[in-house]
């Protein structure tokens, strides 16, 4: 069963490293500058709505379908099905406030940092793209 999984998730991991070379080292280069753009995004974010977005984990109990092993009155080992109770994980969002002093310090320490970033940013994009010329360019 495991084989079969991992022959059946072989493709989807073949395609999860593809790219080109040029989009590779794009993206190798210019990762903190990402990170820190997607974060400047979440802080804006949490300013134009004045609170944030948190998630945690909460246990539920649900009825599902159990399988069970019965064994009929000719000694045959039968499969069957019962309701029984399972604990299952659910993620919740919820609402946290924010400080907006805090995120407004927050956003202008990441814009000096994107800034900071964005010329080492352009040179290494230019220089993937100077290394790994594109077909069709």
């Amino acid at each position: 069963m495991t084989r079969n999984i991992l022959l059946a998730l072989m493709p989807v991991l073949v395609v999860a490293s593809c790219g080109t070379p040029q989009e590779q080292c794009i993206s190798r280069n210019t990762r903190e500058y990402r990170t820190v753009s997607k974060l400047l995004a979440g802080v804006e974010a949490n300013l134009a709505r004045g609170y944030a977005w948190e998630e945690r984990t909460v246990m539920r109990t649900q009825w599902e379908d159990c399988r069970y092993v019965w064994v009929d009155k000719d000694g045959n080992r039968r499969l069957g099905y019962r309701p029984c109770l399972r604990d299952v994980a659910d993620t919740e969002r919820y609402r946290v406030p924010i400080d907006p002093a805090a995120e407004t310090r927050k956003r202008d320490n990441l814009l000096a940092r994107k800034q900071a970033l964005m010329p080492a940013a352009r040179a290494a994009v230019d220089a993937c793209q100077a290394a790994y010329p594109e077909q069709g360019e």
